[in-house]
């Protein structure tokens, strides 16, 4: 078999994996959206949620969704941020690397069912914080950590060493050079690994049940950290698990909706700037 033939073969395998996947994801939106559209309305998304009479809303759980996100990705972004430039930058090829390293890849490794224990153990119980939205971010944060550590290394390894050359030469420090020259220039990467962890903290479900609760504070928009903070995903499994609202079906069907559509206009908000940003970045590099 001649190697041009063997590239032929192997493209078309390549577009035949590619369509199934496309195909498959099609579906799945298809689906989702032909079952929720039609159960959202402004009623349905900003209105107060019902245990027992159909018609309920879920504009709590939409507003805790958000609002344990942007707790978790506050507490995670720092942290996950500075331990990628550290060790893109600072560390060398020793132990205490390689130690990161592994336990990095090994908290990614964990089922988030088992982050939620833990959260439950430490947060709940031991430190006293009770079911409450703070819990539930912390313990979302450990979830978030490992991607965005990782993203942020090669995002910032990804940028040319000339780059760093060029702003020592011109008397820039180490530190000057990664704030201004580096980080810039490795920010589209890092705001995509940002919002890939977004997209899936917003529709956890497991660690959230064990940390912020299944029940919500019958305010539209509670900020209280302390209060009991159940989302949208959570309230999914609530209502097809426990619920006693005779159209739970419905409702589940319109979160479930509700969920695919937030989570797509958030990839596109935060995406096409980011992309916007990318070409005007290697526009300047060139």
């Amino acid at each position: 078999m001649s190697a041009r033939l063997i590239n032929k073969l192997a493209t078309v395998v390549m577009w035949l994996a590619a369509i199934v996947i496309l195909g498959i994801l099609i579906a799945f939106l298809f689906f989702i959206l032909y079952k929720g559209v039609p159960v959202l309305s402004l009623d349905f998304i900003f209105g107060k949620p019902s245990e027992i009479q159909a018609g309920g809303g879920v504009g709590p759980q939409f507003f805790n969704s958000f609002y344990i996100l942007f707790l978790s990705l506050l507490f995670s972004i720092p942290v996950a941020v500075g331990a990628g430039v550290y060790l893109a930058e600072y560390a060398g090829n020793n132990s205490l690397t390689s130690i990161i390293r592994l336990s990095t890849e090994s908290l990614a490794t964990v089922p988030s069912i088992v982050l939620g224990l833990f959260g439950m153990i430490i947060f709940v119980n031991m430190l006293g914080m009770g079911f409450s939205i703070i819990g539930g971010s912390l313990t979302l944060m450990l979830l978030n950590l490992p991607v965005l550590v990782r993203v942020t290394e090669d995002s910032v390894r990804t940028v040319p060493v000339q780059y760093r050359e060029a702003s020592l030469a011109l008397g820039a420090t180490k530190w000057q050079t990664i704030w201004r020259v580096v980080l810039p220039n490795a920010l589209p990467g890092i705001v995509t690994g940002i919002t890939l962890t977004a997209g899936r903290a917003l529709g956890e479900s497991a660690i959230l049940i064990f940390t912020a609760g299944t029940t919500v504070s019958r305010q539209m928009a509670d900020f209280d950290v302390t209060a009991a903070g159940e989302t949208l995903a959570v309230h999914l499994w609530y209502v097809m698990g426990v619920g006693l609202v005779p159209d739970r079906v419905d409702i589940a069907n319109g979160i479930g909706a509700l969920l695919v559509i937030t989570i797509l206009i958030l990839n596109l908000m935060v995406t096409i700037p980011s992309k916007i940003l990318q070409r005007k970045l290697g526009a300047g590099g060139h």
